[in-house]
């Protein structure tokens, strides 16, 4: 049976929505810990630009730690659903 662009379209729909799923918790940590630390440098007047940085990597390293499990069951149940259906784009 040939591979129709539907199920090609299914296949990279779902392989998106995964990747904006899975690193959409990340970036609006990174985010919200940027605007928190940009507002609390305004109202001090501290315009030290290092000052962002080291709040920001351990927010996204305790996200990645917590979310880890969670992350990794998602990129694996769409690796299994496109290996599954791989004998499908061989033919």
């Amino acid at each position: 049976m040939p591979v129709t662009n539907l199920s090609l379209n299914d296949i990279l729909s779902g392989a998106i929505w995964t990747m904006i799923s899975v690193t959409l918790p990340i970036l609006l940590t990174a985010m919200i810990v940027g605007l928190f630390i940009g507002i609390l440098q305004t109202a001090t007047s501290i315009q030290e630009q290092t000052l962002i940085f080291i709040p920001k990597i351990l927010a996204v390293f305790a996200c990645i730690v917590l979310l880890s499990p969670w992350m990794s069951t998602r990129m694996l149940v769409m690796t299994r659903e496109i290996l599954g259906q791989l004998e499908r784009f061989i033919q």
